[in-house]
């Protein structure tokens, strides 16, 4: 409740200042059309001097110019409202004359100018003219000058700092939010310079207005007041050459607050800090300057014509200054020095400690290799491996770590290396400039080549120029570049080796983001089962390539039959029946059609008797020959399939599966099991041949 009212309260006062900002626009534009009182002209100038000055000091105080990003608009507001000013100003002087009684302006033309009669009137025109002088040539040409370069600098430095931070993104340095923020902060930059390249035009605009309008005022004054209302020249002259200096002085003076704090803004791109800190620190550094300053004045205070009660003075109090900073310098030397002593006091052990975690996934390039990941040469490589990292998450429901990319000096030029937590799992060697040419086995036209294998999948290959590409097509060959050879190696690393990206931390986090929407299935499997045990179906699931990113049903089928047992390996085959129809349509054709090897019945009991329990899991521990027998029997009836074009997937009882699996992971890492509970209904089976022992093995082992 209190919630709901706090965000009302901010949606009244939101709404109230839309309607305030939309009052005051149609004002100011009121103000050059209805005549007003010079008691409420006398407060809308006050106002617009108080509003100047709020300005500048923000400006001031601001840390960065992305902090003020309203400036430029403010400029556009500030620029009409002080001509509105101007000009309801001039309507009463001309209509009123010496009547007029608008006191801002009468004092700013007799108490500012400092006197009053013909001499007021020539000082205060003199001020005047400096004021606008100023103003125009120095702080405006200034000002307007500086935020056209710094709008084209910025623009210009755009992609390159893009480029930076996707790099940085790439690399792991930056999360996604990070990135996010500081491209869009980068963008804000660009909108904000470019609006102050253009704002800023207010601003000399302005001035050349206000010369005008006073030119117009004197001569105006002059006619109106001796032909109008029968004054002498003179009268007319000492009075509307006044109330117009003095309205252009009022007015012209926040213009001049607003034009320097326009000067002040653009101007410190380059800080982190507030103009009061860093004039602090930046004048503070170096006390000698001090001193010399302070011995300059002292000496020249004896010269004859030097006003030596002032030099003398100054001189002592920028000598203390002096002597304050050499003090502080000296305290911070010594800290800094005890600091060091107390660095190289500590043992080895503790300079190394704490132990930096190694990356959970790496590329290691040869230094031949780099232009694949600079921007400034395309950097193909680095939206790969982003998709890599999108298309994995969808596919193996595993968000895989950002992947660190650095240059490796102990690799050849143009070797790469991907490692897991420091250790490599892959390597291969490319040939910039040349494309890799697989033959997937189908290739019976030969063409010339540099012969290599797949780094990936170990299939023969030739590096080819780029001018025999479509031949290399044409005979049947699949053709990829070398960004290409890194992202399909990387991909099927990741594939291969996913289930040891898995620790304990990143299932927590796919725990509590469920927990949000599935809080009773979550809150069950925690009772059940502790996190390193979820961690191991889990694992077990990933190494076998089945998808996790179904998990609802995968930690419903734990939470149920983790009160019969919490062998994992019980649990992960009831995990995979939960999956059934995903894992069947894995391996299915398009008519939903799984063609399967069985095994000799009397082979599979053989092998489920031959079960060991172990610290890993079930292994099927079978007589050394008989295991040879099994194998050599698997290898060929999966091979004969594979002649015949089909990917084979043996089918077993759920009692046999984890063991068949496990006794062929070795010799075939890729072959897929699957136990007859995995297959649902509506998925059909279709058997290609079965796993049975030759005869005259039969024979050997009778």
């Amino acid at each position: 409740m209190a919630d709901m009212s706090s965000t009302f309260r901010g949606a009244l006062l939101e709404g109230r200042s839309d309607v305030m900002v939309a009052v005051g626009v149609i004002a100011v534009i009121s103000m050059m059309l209805i005549p007003l009182p010079a008691v409420l002209l006398d407060l809308l100038m006050a106002g617009n001097l108080v509003f100047s000055l709020l300005v500048i000091l923000i400006v001031l105080y601001t840390r960065r110019a992305l902090e003020f990003s309203v400036f430029p608009t403010l400029l556009l507001v500030s620029t009409v409202f002080g001509l509105a000013l101007n000009v309801s100003s001039t309507r009463l002087i001309l209509s009123q004359g010496s009547a007029f009684e608008g006191q801002l302006v009468r004092a700013f033309a007799t108490f500012v100018v400092g006197t009053s009669g013909t001499e007021g009137l020539v000082i205060g025109l003199i001020i005047f003219i400096i004021l606008i002088s100023v103003q125009f040539i120095v702080i405006t040409k200034g000002a307007t000058r500086v935020a056209e370069v710094a709008a084209r600098f910025t623009l210009d430095a755009l992609p390159g700092k893009q480029m930076a931070i996707e790099a940085a993104y790439n690399s792991g340095s930056l999360s996604e939010e990070e990135a996010t923020r500081q491209k869009n902060d980068l963008q804000k930059e660009v909108d904000f310079y470019g609006a102050m390249d253009g704002a800023s035009k207010f601003v000399s605009g302005n001035v050349k207005v206000g010369i005008l309008i006073t030119l117009i005022n004197v001569v105006g004054g002059l006619i109106v007041g001796t032909t109008i209302h029968g004054e002498s020249f003179g009268l007319a002259a000492n009075t509307y050459v006044s109330l117009t200096i003095g309205d252009g002085l009022i007015t012209q003076f926040p213009a001049l607050l607003i034009s320097t704090a326009t000067g002040l803004i653009v101007t410190r791109a380059i800080s982190d800090g507030t103009f009061g800190s860093d004039i602090s620190s930046q004048f503070s550094r170096h006390s000698r300057v001090y001193w010399i300053a302070a011995v300059f004045l002292f000496i020249i205070a004896f010269l004859p014509g030097f006003p030596s009660y002032v030099l003398i003075p100054l001189s002592l109090i920028i000598g203390y200054l002096a002597y304050r900073l050499t003090k502080k310098d000296s305290l911070a030397r010594r800290t800094e020095q005890q600091a060091e002593e107390a660095e190289a006091k500590e043992e080895a052990p503790q300079e190394l400690s704490p132990v930096v975690p190694l990356d959970p996934l790496s590329l290691e390039l040869g230094y031949g290799l780099i232009p694949l990941v600079d921007k400034d040469q395309g950097a193909e490589l680095l939206d790969r491996i982003t998709r890599i990292r999108r298309e994995s998450a969808l596919e193996l429901g595993l968000v895989v770590p950002r992947i660190r990319i650095i240059d490796n000096m102990r690799l050849e030029p143009s070797e790469y290396s991907v490692k897991i937590k420091g250790v490599e799992v892959g390597r291969g060697l490319l040939r910039t400039g040349y494309y890799l040419a697989i033959n997937p086995g189908d290739v019976n036209e030969e063409i010339d080549g540099e012969k290599t294998t797949d780094p990936a999948f170990g299939l023969p290959a030739l590096w080819i120029a780029e001018s025999k590409r479509e031949e290399a097509e044409r005979a049947g060959y699949t053709v990829v570049d070398a960004p290409s050879v890194i992202a399909t190696h990387l991909t099927e690393i990741i594939k291969r080796y996913a289930h040891e990206m898995l620790g304990r931390q990143e299932v927590k986090s796919i725990l509590d983001t469920l927990h949000d929407t599935y809080s009773a299935v979550v809150d069950e499997v925690n009772k059940a089962l502790n996190l390193g045990e979820i961690q191991k179906v889990l694992q077990s699931l990933l190494k076998e390539r089945v998808s996790i990113r179904n998990m609802v049903p995968l930690l419903e089928a734990m939470a149920d039959y983790a009160t019969v047992s919490k062998n994992v390996s019980f649990l992960v085959e009831k995990a995979r029946q939960a999956i059934g129809r995903q894992i069947c349509l894995q391996h299915a054709d398009e008519d939903r059609v799984l063609r399967v090897l069985t095994i000799d019945p009397g082979l599979e009991q053989e092998i489920i008797e031959s079960r060991v329990e172990t610290a890993n899991g079930p292994i099927a521990s079978l007589e050394p020959e008989k295991h040879r027998a099994w194998i050599n029997a698997a290898t060929n009836a999966v091979r004969q399939i594979q002649q015949l074009g089909y990917s084979p997937v043996i089918l077993c009882s759920e009692a046999a599966r984890r063991l068949v699996k496990q006794s062929l992971e070795r010799d075939l890492p890729d072959m897929v099991v699957i136990s007859v509970p995995e297959v649902v209904g509506d998925i059909s089976t279709e058997g290609l041949g079965e796993i049975v022992l030759e005869p005259q093995e039969r024979k050997n082992k009778a």
